[in-house]
């Protein structure tokens, strides 16, 4: 009878496992997101993918990989609430997009308590800069690029006094977010933003790599090792302060 009931533990602990495993899978597939502890501290890291365009309030088209701010938000809510998370990755590899909704993706980053790191891959355009900044440190692979350039509007645009300050209040909320959370100033931001003289189709600027880290808008040329480590060092250094 004893046997039978610890045969009958040691299944339902076997199914436990395989539906966390399986969650686990389903969470990546799905959105990107999974949590990671098998490191040398014990760490419990979200790691979050942000990916392609950041969808808004309407629906891209099914061939278009998209980062959705509805699945984003309510996870980054649980990493704020979860006591078992330690630490926040960012992965981004982003054309940018929606704008409303990468800044409302960016506040939540920036709000969090726990330690933050993001890795520039690839690609962080238009709103994936102030995406791209949103954590307590950033890296950048030394190919990757950002396209920094003024918000571009779709569709007809009434040309009224109206509209235009309106396009002008959100430039400016994404230059004071920006430079809120880099080393560069909003003077140097704005020259690289409205620069006329690289794109020959568009106002805005290309810096590759290193050259994001030297005008002040990414903090360090690094890859998914150099992230990991400054991670564990932000959260070592929480836990010290608040022994």
């Amino acid at each position: 009878m004893e046997k039978s009931m610890n045969q009958e533990n040691q299944c339902d602990k076997s199914l436990c496992k395989m539906e966390i495993e399986e969650k686990r899978k389903n969470q990546i597939v799905d959105m990107g997101q999974v949590d990671l502890s098998a490191n040398q501290y014990g760490y419990r890291i979200h790691l979050l993918n942000i990916i392609g365009e950041i969808e808004g309030h309407q629906c891209m088209g099914p061939m278009t990989k998209t980062t959705k701010y509805e699945h984003v938000l309510p996870e980054l809510a649980r990493v704020e609430e979860d006591s078992s998370i330690d630490g926040l990755l960012v992965l981004l590899n982003t054309v940018g997009g929606d704008v409303e909704a990468g800044l409302a993706i960016a506040e939540m980053i920036a709000s969090l308590s726990v330690p933050v790191v993001t890795l520039l891959l690839g690609g962080g355009h238009s709103i994936g800069v102030p995406l791209s900044v949103s954590g307590d440190y950033s890296f950048i692979v030394p190919t990757a690029t950002m396209v920094v350039h003024p918000i571009r509007m779709n569709g007809t645009v009434l040309g009224v006094k109206q509209n235009y300050e309106y396009i002008d209040k959100m430039q400016e909320r994404i230059l004071s977010f920006t430079c809120a959370h880099s080393d560069i100033s909003n003077e140097d931001l704005k020259s690289v933003m409205f620069n006329t003289k690289e794109l020959t189709k568009d106002v805005g600027s290309v810096l590759v790599g290193a050259e994001a880290v030297k005008i002040g808008l990414i903090n360090e040329v690094g890859g998914i090792h150099d992230a990991f480590c400054c991670l564990y060092g932000l959260i070592n250094q929480k836990k010290n302060s608040t022994i």
